[in-house]
């Protein structure tokens, strides 16, 4: 049942990194600047965030399954439209159908986990699952390059339309929902009363850390990996097409791996925060080389240890998974995953605005990208360092 709730997360996180493969088409097909494309490939992130609140009410209200399989149509619908746009407005649209009806996607595998597998397991099986999601992201590598050259971004959407319909269809036959062991029925709390609990998060002090570090990490790595290295690479190295997917494909690889290497390495409740800030200061640190070092070997390593390092995101999730009560997890799990792709949605918007006043400033714009992303992801980290702890985990 796990694994086919991941059928449609790898989805959602080939869907969510397409963009630095179909660039070039996009750009040439509508006549795309640089600040568009950013509002494109951030229109995804911005509409999963927003619905991540009504997603994870309905996860509670009306379980896994049915809220998986009532909103990934809409997911389909988009690609669908994506793959015949006439203009930029209905891609546009694609876009906001396809993050909303995939928003739910992964934070059901975590409540899944929570529900279903030992507390003291959640790390590994969470790392476990993010790495099986991370099949999605191999498509958006050399295979989806591939397909572009030869068929055009439409026909890279097409398939991804038709794999959707396959993974709705495999949710439908085989996950059902068991009742946790140690289950106590609640009646369901009403649509304004879990709006409000969603809301009591906020006056909670530890929640604040959280969200500012969510909103940073997850954005900075998908900024580079869903949106800014096709061009990165094409444009600033001369690298072709299926040579940045071949990079990608890489990246998606150690994608299979590293999360579950980290939730193995998962130092426990006490020790898990010092080891978030610390790895993302080194991020931005990577972040901050790439921009100052203009050769084309050392920018490909430094992705390839980004994405070594991009694995510790597991070991958030784990945090909230330590930082609530029970009975807070899937809000504080739901509220985390909105603030990680409302994240993604402001700073690839971002980044794409900031490339395009670097241009007509006459400054080399993906400098000026990746010292921005830098800049944000280590204030981020500096504040969830300076912001209380929740008490829970020095309990642990």
């Amino acid at each position: 049942m796990l694994l086919a709730l991941l059928s449609g997360f790898a989805l959602s996180q080939a869907y969510r990194t397409t963009t630095a493969i179909l660039a070039q088409g996009l750009q040439a097909d509508f006549g795309l600047q640089a600040s568009s494309l950013g509002a494109f490939a951030g229109l995804f992130g911005l509409s999963f965030g927003v619905a991540q609140l009504l997603m994870g009410i309905a996860l509670d209200r009306y379980g896994l399954r049915r809220t998986v399989l009532a909103a990934a149509p809409l997911g389909i619908a988009g690609a669908a439209l994506s793959a015949l746009a006439p203009s930029y407005g209905w891609l546009m649209a694609g876009q906001v159908l396809i993050g909303v009806g995939y928003s739910p996607a992964f934070v059901a595998c975590t409540l899944f986990i929570a529900r279903h597998f030992a507390v003291d397991r959640f790390a590994f099986f969470s790392g476990l699952s993010m790495g099986v999601g991370g099949l999605g992201l191999l498509f958006t590598g050399t295979p989806l390059a591939w397909v572009v050259q030869h068929w055009g971004w439409r026909m890279g959407f097409g398939i991804l339309a038709g794999l959707s319909v396959l993974s709705w269809l495999v949710i439908h036959f085989v996950v059902h929902e068991p009742a946790p062991a140690d289950a106590v029925h609640r009646p369901a709390s009403s649509w304004g009363e879990a709006l409000v609990g969603m809301g009591r998060l906020f006056a909670v002090p530890h929640t604040w850390g959280i969200v500012v570090l969510g909103m940073s990490c997850y954005a900075a790595f998908l900024s580079l990996r869903g949106l800014w290295l096709g061009p990165l690479l094409i444009n600033r190295y001369g690298f072709s097409l299926v040579d940045s997917g071949n990079v990608a494909l890489v990246l998606s690889l150690i994608a299979l791996f590293t999360p579950a290497a980290f939730g193995r390495m998962d130092p426990g409740a006490p020790r898990r925060r010092a080891w978030v800030g610390r790895a993302s200061l080194l991020m931005a640190g990577l972040f901050a080389a790439m921009a100052l070092v203009q050769n084309a070997s050392v920018t490909v390593t430094l992705m390839i240890v980004m994405g070594l390092l991009s694995g510790y995101s597991i070991l958030q999730y784990a945090d909230v998974r330590s930082s609530y009560p029970a009975e807070l997890t899937g809000r504080a799990l739901s509220l985390y995953t909105m603030a990680m792709f409302l994240g993604v949605a402001f700073m690839q918007s971002l980044t794409g605005a900031v490339a395009a006043w670097a241009a007509s400033a006459g400054l080399e714009p993906y400098r000026t990208v990746l010292l921005t992303i830098a800049a944000w992801l280590a204030l981020a980290s500096l504040a969830f360092r300076w912001l209380p702890a929740s008490p829970l985990l020095k309990q642990g």
